[in-house]
């Protein structure tokens, strides 16, 4: 079972971050349908039989290296702030790998600069596409948008947040996840993660219209099943990917 604390120190990270104006929007999913979207090497992860597929757009803030903190004050160097920060949407799967140890599989990711695409594929192997991404507030609704620039993929997501809550059993299985898995160079990698626990409030969802689903082939997931948000965590620090002791070359 997930744990909603993390799983391992990091006192080297690779990349310290922080992940801001976070929504979980999650759909239940045929695990054999799921399954067939993942590499050699990992089974998809299931809650009482169904699998489980999340769209989560956000902020990715503040990205630096090791020894910076995050309230550097980047708002005095604005030309900093805008390479260190941009909106991210990632479309995501649980799975186990080969020793039963749980985390994230991606199945897309968008990210609002070309830069920083370039920049995390060298880093964690991640396969990270560009596109025009913005996330907006107005009082207490929370706007996300984007398409990709060289593709039809889109979806437009507003979300109206409500009050803290502490998190179920199973909202701790869908977001509490400490390391993440890459296929890079025919290798499977795994990237361990750590940062303090989300903090979750209730949502609900405006308006959502989105294609990302369909890109992977999920055509019919219909109205998702659970949304939550977060106002983010503000220390995440990310080691540096591995290859799998056990792993399977993924063409």
């Amino acid at each position: 079972m997930a744990s909603r604390t993390t799983e391992q120190h990091i006192s080297l990270p690779l990349l310290r971050m922080s992940w801001e104006t976070l929504s979980f929007v999650h759909w239940k999913a045929d695990p054999g349908r799921v399954q067939a979207l993942l590499p050699d090497g990992l089974t998809v992860d299931t809650y009482d039989g169904a699998a489980w597929v999340g769209l989560t757009p956000f902020v990715l803030a503040k990205i630096r290296p090791p020894g910076v903190p995050p309230h550097w004050p980047y708002s005095r160097w604005p030309a900093l702030a805008r390479i260190t920060s941009t909106p991210e949407t990632n479309l995501r799967t649980y799975v186990r790998d080969a020793d039963g140890r749980d985390g994230l599989w991606f199945l897309s990711l968008d990210i609002g600069s070309a830069a920083l695409a370039t920049a995390m594929r060298a880093a964690v192997g991640a396969r990270y596409r560009p596109g025009d991404l913005s996330v907006a507030h107005d009082g207490s609704v929370v706007t996300y948008a984007g398409h990709r620039s060289r593709d039809p993929a889109s979806y437009r997501l507003s979300v109206r947040l409500g009050a803290s809550i502490a998190p179920s059993e199973l909202e701790v299985w869908l977001t509490s996840r400490w390391r993440a898995y890459t296929v890079h160079a025919g290798r499977l990698l795994v990237t361990p993660v750590e940062h303090e626990p989300w903090p979750l409030r209730e949502a609900v969802i405006e308006t959502i219209e989105q294609n990302l689903t369909a890109r992977i082939g999920l055509c019919d997931l219909g109205e998702p099943d659970l949304v939550h948000y977060s106002d983010g965590v503000q220390d995440v620090r990310i080691q540096r990917p591995r290859v799998l002791a056990r792993h399977h070359t993924v063409p």
